[in-house]
């Protein structure tokens, strides 16, 4: 069992451990990845929200470096960094418990947290519905037997996005877009303005149908001499990535969403209730939008079956509520997400517990072959706190 790091003390250390201790138990080994992590991969494929709150610094060779803002993708570098042979045949499940560090203004900058990342297994939905069931025994160790939980599906929304046909680098802005819970207008064609308004007008048409590999280069040569690494928390290749999507948006007469697109994830987003009622809007809107086979009916099938695993478990399922406009505000979720608050589910509270499924991070960290994996994290200092 590994002990909490230094410097946490009180409550959190207590309830930290007590946790954690659970969470082994239930055969999640105890891991702490290194506080000092390369600042890249969070730039790259966290969400905004913590990109612009990293703490940045360098190593003694110069290269950035940044005190880890979450834990997810420092126990995903853990997992590969291990030899072959000192990994465990299939899947591998870890807990952690550590403090995180993320600027902010009206919270600490370091807070405490704990959690478990299951990686390899395939047995999606009977994962997916185990990590839920042990985020919600973690908060019962605590007298909090009663949460809101409230459920979302990025891999529905994928799938809804895929079969309306929408382009590419307007899927990727409006994933952006839910994940930052921002609206939809500026990936909407005929509402972003003409591109003669845009101040970057001259920039954009120089662009069009160019190499993206040279437009990133001269992005990141302009950054490189101007002595900026990011900027708002975004890395060279995603604002150059952005720039070619309005490039391209620009030369097609606006490559976002088109109107019909737009109502129909206005209404998608707008489907709200417990998982089986919300199954039953889901598959009206697939029928109604004319993509009810292909990849969205094999997602709905997915989360019908991930909602018996949970019910399985002999949770209050009827007391969950999905909500079709519910995203995380991390980019790399590509699947069943949850986030767990106190309170009747009336109201909104601070978030106890999160977490959800990040098939593709392993892969754009480095693992030659795919990893499906899925996770929760715990505000350990919430949880355990007074404010209950």
């Amino acid at each position: 069992m590994t002990r909490p790091e230094a410097g946490e003390t009180g409550v959190g250390s207590q309830a930290g451990a007590r946790l954690l201790a659970h969470l082994a138990a239930a055969g999640y080994a105890p891991v702490t990845p290194p506080v000092l992590q390369p600042v890249e991969p969070f730039l790259e494929l966290s969400g905004e929200d913590i990109r612009r709150r990293i703490f940045v610094t360098q190593d003694a060779a110069g290269a950035e470096m940044c005190l880890r803002p979450e834990f997810t993708i420092p126990v995903c570098r853990l997992h590969l960094s291990r030899p072959r042979s000192e990994r465990a045949e299939g899947a591998a499940d870890y807990s952690y418990h550590g403090p995180v560090f993320r600027l902010a203004a009206d919270e600490p900058d370091e807070f405490f947290q704990v959690g478990i990342e299951s990686i390899g297994r395939a047995d999606t939905p009977a994962a997916d519905a185990e990590v839920l069931g042990l985020a919600l025994e973690g908060l019962a160790l605590f007298g909090r037997a009663s949460p809101a939980v409230r459920l979302g599906d990025m891999g529905l929304t994928v799938a809804l996005l895929d079969g309306l046909g929408v382009p590419p680098a307007a899927k990727r802005r409006t994933l952006r877009a839910l994940a930052a819970g921002r609206s939809l207008d500026a990936v909407t064609n005929g509402v972003e303005g003409t591109p003669g308004e845009d101040p970057h007008a001259g920039l954009l048409a120089a662009i069009q149908g160019q190499d993206p590999r040279g437009v990133r280069a001269f992005v990141e040569d302009v950054l490189a001499i101007a002595g900026i690494s990011a900027v708002g928390g975004r890395s060279a290749g995603e604002i150059a990535e952005r720039f070619l999507g309005k490039a391209a948006a620009q030369a097609n007469g606006g490559a976002g969403l088109n109107a019909e697109n737009r109502a129909i994830l206005d209404r998608y987003r707008a489907v709200a209730g417990d998982p089986d009622a919300a199954a039953r809007d889901l598959r009206a809107l697939a029928a109604d939008a004319g993509v009810r086979h292909g990849p969205l009916d094999a997602a709905l099938d997915l989360f019908e079956e991930r909602a018996g695993f949970i019910a399985a478990r002999g949770l209050d399922i009827a007391g969950f509520r999905f909500q079709g406009g519910f995203a995380r505000n991390l980019d790399y979720y590509s699947g069943f997400i949850f986030e767990v608050t106190a309170g009747d589910g009336t109201a909104e509270g601070p978030v106890l517990v999160g977490g959800g499924r990040y098939d593709g991070l392993l892969g754009h960290l480095g693992s030659p072959t795919p990893l499906p994996a899925v996770g929760c994290t715990f505000w350990i200092e919430r949880v355990a706190g007074a404010g209950r």
